[in-house]
């Protein structure tokens, strides 16, 4: 397997040029002819651009392979199947921002990095056997050349090892995944290895900058990475300008380390476990100046010395302290050494301003231990206090519970919630709203800071709520009135037609209506009844009657008529109730405001006898207001919109809206917490059989209604914090 080329950055500048080259000798790229080398490395500046020639012994088959960081600012070249021959590992340049360049070979492979003063673009050519490498002094795209400095032609060069010369390349692809220890891991796909990547800490934020590259839609997101169980939360990734930023969110203690391999960069966020003691408390662990050290057999005292001259701490050593120690350190922070010494010689330290004090653990820890046992004598012998304490804004019965204090106000030793000393005593006082604490002195303190910190006003906040009921109903109803008479009389005045005896037939109706008014029918009281022939006039519709229309029509002879009446009724009616209950209460009390009648049913007794018992029928408001650090509410609220409904045998229905609900709004904003729509339609009809279906005509023979009602209720509410009373206003 080939290995891969892995740089890390802990933090800015921490690495220097010597320790960085050699753990970029971990190498990396593919394999080449065998037997080729470096011989020579030379530089020469030409405009603002240094060329640097690479003499090899062969010509190589393809470019080398290339990445660059940006802090520290640095180009790393990979020579695959290639030794070192010149017979040196470091060369200085100084020309343009190319200060030196570092070889280093491992195994089969050479790596060449050059350092620089700020992050650079570079371009490589193949040149005979030669390797030319470019760096572009203006920050631009470099652009190959050949050995007498002209443009390189048809370069020989691997996939992603130049910078493209026009245009930005976009990032492929960006992943997460979790360690096997715990550390959170972004990958995140270059489209070269040629993309200047700059990543920088900011706060519990790791930035990472693409210089030049661009991103597409799809990456455009915010990864929500806290299920992962790292220290990582979120991964956002945005494009600004011509760049590309990738912001890491972390939480907790952590370090981050960035390698790259080829084209995939990955950003390691590893948890880091803090010990108390340790002077370097940052995210990074040791923050202090790097230092060297090459120590043999020296003694511990004079080690602690050398750091306290750097640290500029004042070091106190106990004089159990002695013995030898040989350490080489290299560009270590202060404070990582001295862990390190202490560690080495099982010592401790306990920090005091600037002043240190070092002694063995066990010394440290035998001395905390006396400590606190003389303390706790000192508390058995101490002298007691008596301090009288006056509540302002809370009740004194609410300390009864933290001074432990039994319903008669006596102090329960055995008490879990008490703060007060095994010695101390305190009586509540409700009348005067005063607290008596005797205890020691370092107790009293104690309960004074307590009751500056919960003894003080409250906020208020105004809540209201809108319950807004509206509704909308339409009617609609048809009918018709029909009647027919035949009037002709063949057998003198009485009506119809003999069959016999005193037997007639007679086609009716109407007879008194229009026959008695046209003189048609001769007057016989109320003999001949007003009847018709199709009754199916229009229902009245909320008490209100259906006014009618009639018509007659006559025959020649006037002795026949059709009478028709048609009836119609349409009501609409629109409404709005709106109910506004308010209430004013302090932050996380409970207040509840409601307003309404009881209503009185029947309900069974265990004898079997009834009894009327009263139902509330009201509108009520119950809420409970928390204001958050921010300014917003949250409330808790319980809201009952009741009404009279329907008379039972046992007494009223009761119509109910009900909403309970925990949401959080701003101060003084509106949020409907709820909203019921009902809609409701119905039809109705009456018809005399298949005369009332024939088309038309049918219309005289039926009647028809229709009804329509809409019902919507919504709740709104809203919560303003009162402001609080300037001190000395009136």
């Amino acid at each position: 397997m080939t290995p891969h080329a892995m740089i890390r950055i802990v933090v800015p500048g921490w690495l220097p040029r010597a320790a960085c080259a050699v753990l970029l000798a971990l190498g990396a790229g593919g394999a080449a002819a065998q037997g080729n080398a470096i011989e020579s490395i030379t530089a020469n500046q030409q405009g603002s651009n240094v060329v640097i020639n690479v003499a090899m012994r062969e010509a190589p088959p393809k470019a080398p392979i290339g990445f660059s960081i940006t802090n520290p600012a640095r180009i790393a070249l990979d020579f695959g199947a290639t030794s070192n021959a010149t017979g040196k590992s470091n060369q200085d340049i100084n020309l343009g921002d190319v200060r030196g360049l570092n070889v280093v070979q491992a195994g089969e492979r050479t790596r060449l990095v050059l350092n620089l003063l700020r992050p650079l673009n570079y371009a490589t050519a193949i040149d005979g056997k030669s390797v030319i490498v470019t760096v572009e002094g203006s920050g631009g795209v470099a652009q190959a050349v050949n050995s007498a400095g002209l443009p390189a032609a048809a370069p020989s060069r691997n996939p992603g090892a130049q910078m493209p010369s026009t245009g930005r390349h976009l990032l492929r692809n960006l992943d997460f995944r979790r360690g096997n220890n715990g550390e959170g891991r972004v990958v995140v796909d270059l489209p070269n290895n040629q993309v200047a990547v700059d990543v920088r800490q900011v706060g519990n934020q790791i930035v990472v900058d693409f210089m030049r590259a661009g991103l597409p839609e799809t990456m455009r997101r915010r990864l929500d990475v806290t299920d992962f169980g790292t220290p990582v939360s979120r991964v956002t990734t945005t494009a600004q300008g011509d760049n590309v930023r990738m912001t890491i969110d972390a939480n907790g203690a952590w370090e981050q380390s960035v390698y790259q391999s080829d084209t995939q960069l990955v950003v390691d966020v590893r948890p880091v476990k803090e010990d108390p003691n340790r002077l370097g408390q940052g995210a990074q662990g040791y923050r202090g100046e790097k230092l060297s050290f090459n120590f043999q057999n020296v003694e511990v005292r004079a080690a602690l010395q050398a750091i306290a001259d750097i640290s500029g701490l004042n070091i106190i050593t106990s004089d159990s302290v002695s013995g030898n120690l040989t350490l080489r350190l290299k560009d270590v922070p202060w404070d990582q050494a001295l862990d390190v010494v202490l560690q080495a010689k099982g010592l401790d330290m306990r920090k005091n301003g600037n002043v240190l004090w070092i002694a063995p653990k066990e010394e440290l820890l035998t001395k905390e231990k006396l400590e606190l046992e003389q303390r706790a004598q000192i508390a058995e012998l101490e002298p007691l206090r008596s301090e009288i304490f006056q509540l302002n804004y809370q009740k004194a019965e609410s300390f009864r519970n933290v001074f432990g204090l039994d319903g008669g106000g006596a102090s329960g030793a055995d008490s879990k919630n008490r703060v007060l000393s095994k010695r101390g005593s305190a009586v509540i006082e409700p009348r005067t709203n005063q607290l008596f604490v005797t205890d020691i002195a370092s107790k009293i303190e104690d309960i004074r800071r307590l009751i500056q910190k919960t003894d003080i006003a409250s906020k208020q906040v105004l809540i209201e709520a809108r319950l807004v009921e509206a509704n909308d109903g339409f009617s609609r109803n048809l009918g018709a009135k029909l009647g027919f008479a035949d009037i002709r009389f063949p057998n003198g005045q009485a009506p119809g037609w003999d069959i016999g005896g005193n037997n007639r037939v007679a086609v009716g109706g109407n007879l008194l209506g229009v026959g008695q008014v046209s003189g048609q029918t001769p007057d016989q009281g109320d003999a001949w009844t007003n009847t018709t022939m199709v009754n199916l006039p229009a229902a009245a519709i909320g008490g209100v009657a259906a006014p009618s229309l009639a018509f007659s029509l006559f025959s020649s002879a006037a002795n026949r008529f059709l009478n028709l009446e048609l009836s119609a009724l349409e009501a609409d009616g629109k409404g709005k109730i709106i109910s506004s209950p308010r209430v004013v209460t302090e932050d996380k009390q409970i207040a509840v405001i409601e307003q309404g009648i009881e209503l009185p049913y029947q309900v069974a007794t265990s004898s079997g006898a009834t009894s009327i018992t009263f139902k509330k029928a009201n509108l009520r408001l119950e809420v409970t207001p928390q204001i958050t650090p921010d300014g917003n509410v949250v409330l808790e609220v319980d809201v009952n919109k009741d009404s009279k409904g329907e008379e039972t045998r046992a007494g009223f229905a009761i119509n109910t809206q009900h909403v309970k609900t925990k949401v959080m709004v701003e101060n003084g904003g509106t949020v409907v917490l709820g909203g019921i729509y009902q809609q409701s339609e119905r039809n109705s009809e009456s018809k005399v059989p298949l005369l009332g279906d024939v088309p038309v005509l049918g219309y005289l023979f039926k009647t028809s209604g229709r009804e329509s009602a809409k019902t919507e209720l919504l709740v709104f509410i809203t919560p303003k914090i009162v402001a609080e009373r300037v001190a000395g206003a009136r």
